[in-house]
């Protein structure tokens, strides 16, 4: 019998997005006041005449969908580009590798400040896919210091996993949120902040008790009975050569670094947060777009990369996030569909009847566990802030709740899914490489989930009356 597979987060959209046009059939229009912010204004719905979406509305939507968010996937592309070019390099890895060299001895050391760098990694560009490189790597060293493969994946998956729940300006995740909530990336920053420093902490002080557990009795080892073929497996007597870490990687590892932070200055509300002796500088999507262009052309520069290469690998970087750009558009259309049909304020209307009541903290506390079965259903963090924040962004204005309250809402529901969801080819692509069961990642993982729950429905509440 075979197993079934969960269908591809694209095959989702269109499946919501016939649903929601054979909606537009039976939803009443309506529409809303809308006030100087082009928010909608409480108790100014009225009933206007219906507009139902056909076939031919329903195949133009996702162009229309993507032409509305077409600074969105253009910045995209542009972090894309410029994460081919940087990962090209091998800066990044060679600086992972002479890390461990570095720390071999200090194993304890080096899983803090490996498990930081990750979710750093995690909080500013979202890195996922990126961190499956460094499995192999980091497996044998822990191994030979005597811990085990969990203690590595954990390092990675969880460490790079709590720098994505507590986005700070992940552009997939945080960047997308804010452009479709129709805020700036700098609102909530402070809260996303102080989650992000606490959720570190938590995730090396776990996973540093774990470790310091296995090395005096490996028998604690969740994966106990596989160590002698882990040790085979995993043997570090291959030969290989040690990397010198150059000049050149020093540099282009700064110039990565200054990159997030021109990026995090450039987007931060200085004068809304009091502080007068800093500019703001008010950058959004097209001047970050411009920002990635330019600084992946210098680092490949920097990097002694001739025309063509620079050129071929900032498009091969694009290439990998075409999919991204291409569900943004198709995500985007099931809000063209709503909007052309006129249905968006009537469910607006519906959310602020449901709602009517609902303390602030009680309201963004429900879009937390609201966003933690659609995580499961929808793994992408861009695809789900394009599907959803158009529609659940301004229910918060019925309740009070701020945008960006909702947006760390959404992204810590989604990172805590994504820390153990099985569709994602992250998690299940670590858990292959460190030969690691889907259970007993479940099993480490359990009390992590269960404090990151309870932390963040507590933030999110006191952040909804402070």
């Amino acid at each position: 019998m075979k197993k079934r597979k969960i269908p591809s987060s694209f095959t989702i959209l269109f499946v919501l997005i016939a649903l929601i046009s054979i909606a537009t059939y039976f939803v009443p229009a309506g529409s809303y006041e809308l006030d100087e912010n082009d928010s909608p204004i409480v108790g100014t719905y009225h009933r206007v005449e219906s507009n139902p979406q056909g076939i031919a509305e329903v195949l133009t939507s996702p162009f229309e969908g993507l032409y509305d968010a077409i600074d969105v996937a253009a910045f995209i592309l542009m972090v894309g580009g410029f994460l081919g070019i940087v990962m090209q390099t091998g800066a990044i890895s060679v600086g992972i590798r002479r890390i461990t060299e570095k720390f071999k001895g200090r194993e304890s050391l080096m899983i803090i400040i490996l498990t930081i760098l990750f979710a750093i990694g995690g909080t500013t560009f979202g890195m996922a896919e990126e961190t499956m490189a460094f499995y192999p790597l980091l497996i044998p060293v822990m191994l030979a210091a005597g811990y085990d493969t969990v203690t590595a994946v954990a390092v990675i998956l969880f460490g790079s996993g709590v720098g994505v729940l507590a986005s700070t300006v992940n552009p997939f995740a945080t960047g997308i949120a804010s452009g479709f909530a129709g805020v700036a990336l700098g609102e909530g920053i402070l809260l996303r902040l102080v989650l992000f420093i606490g959720f570190t902490v938590f995730a090396v002080t776990y996973i540093l008790r774990y470790a310091k557990k296995i090395k005096q009795d490996p028998s604690k080892s969740i994966v106990y009975e596989q160590r002698a073929e882990n040790d085979k497996h995993f043997s570090m007597d291959s030969g290989e050569e040690k990397l010198s870490f150059t000049k050149k990687d020093k540099l282009v590892l700064a110039l990565f670094a200054l990159t997030f932070i021109i990026m995090i200055y450039s987007v931060i509300p200085f004068s809304d947060l009091g502080i007068t002796f800093l500019p703001t500088l008010s950058w959004w999507f097209m001047e970050l777009s411009a920002l990635f262009l330019v600084m992946g052309i210098v680092i490949g520069l920097v990097a002694r990369m001739n025309e063509k290469d620079i050129v071929d690998n900032f498009v091969a970087g694009a290439s990998d996030l075409i999919g991204v750009a291409l569900i943004i558009g198709l995500s985007r259309a099931i809000t063209v569909i709503m909007n052309n049909a006129m249905i968006t304020d009537t469910i607006l209307n519906y959310g602020e009847n449901l709602l009517s009541g609902v303390g602030r903290s009680v309201f963004a506390v429900l879009c937390y566990i609201f966003y933690l079965p659609l995580s499961l259903l929808i793994p992408s963090t861009s695809a789900l802030a394009t599907l959803s924040m158009p529609i659940i962004a301004p229910l918060g204005d019925f309740s009070g709740v701020a945008r960006s309250l909702i947006i760390t809402a959404f992204q810590c529901a989604c990172g805590l899914v994504n820390l153990i969801t099985p569709t994602s080819g992250v998690v299940m692509g670590a858990l292959s490489i460190g030969r690691i069961s889907y259970g007993k990642w479940v099993k480490f993982m359990s009390v992590p989930l269960i404090v990151l729950f309870a932390v963040s429905v507590l933030a999110i509440a006191a952040g909804a009356v402070i």
